[in-house]
């Protein structure tokens, strides 16, 4: 059946673009388009797709609560949030939120269907640049007592959550540790598994807000 793809904008002219690149995909398909977050709960509901690209602003419902409502349903699609660099407090609320990854409106074609393609493979899209923003938003936060859940990791995975949080990929970690990508995703799956987390960028939120990494370190 291939990827199923819901498109959120309200801007038409972007809903149009973007639903040109997907659909040009022989593995991809847009089932539906909403102007507005209200519409994006409903169409989702309507439609249950894998993907949906979810535009930040607008009308009558923000991107981000209508992907935290999306999110909150059983069998929920994963939520790429479509960003123009705005805001970093919407970054981090999106995060909050559960969304599996940014995007930047400004990305070419063949980034967007490569992050479709990342995401609906159960894998999170942190773009470097829009992850160093969040990062950096994160500072100046409350400081919080290390969460429990920290002391089932062992030091290498401690050291993985550590990477992950600066937004590494999986073979730029093996890189790092100098050890193969398989192990790596192994590792991976423990920290998340250990820390009840979902995937990476939820990963990123924890290790930042539990004290693991600070920005600037």
């Amino acid at each position: 059946m291939g990827i199923r793809v819901v498109i959120a904008d309200d801007q038409a002219m972007v809903r149009v673009g973007l639903r040109m690149v997907v659909d040009n995909e022989p593995d991809m398909t847009v089932v539906g388009e909403a102007s507005d977050g209200l519409e994006a709960v409903s169409i989702v509901r309507r439609t249950r797709p894998d993907i949906v690209l979810m535009d930040i602003t607008m009308p009558r419902l923000d991107g981000i609560s209508a992907a935290a409502q999306i999110l909150d349903e059983p069998g929920a699609p994963r939520v790429i949030i479509l960003t123009t660099f705005d805001t970093d407090e919407n970054l981090y609320a999106a995060l909050r939120a559960g969304i599996s990854g940014f995007l930047l409106k400004v990305s070419p074609p063949e980034q967007l269907i490569e992050s479709i393609r990342v995401v609906n493979s159960g894998e999170a899209l942190l773009d470097p640049a829009v992850t160093g923003r969040v990062i950096a938003s994160f500072a100046g936060r409350a400081e919080v007592a290390p969460p429990p859940e920290l002391d089932d990791l062992t030091p290498r995975e401690l050291e993985v959550l550590t990477l992950l949080a600066r937004g590494l990929t999986n073979a730029e970690i093996a890189q790092e540790l100098f050890v193969g990508d398989a192990t790596v995703k192994t590792h991976v799956a423990r920290v998340l598994m250990k820390l009840h987390l979902r995937d990476r960028a939820q990963a990123v939120v924890f290790a930042y807000e539990a004290g693991v990494v600070r920005p600037g370190a």
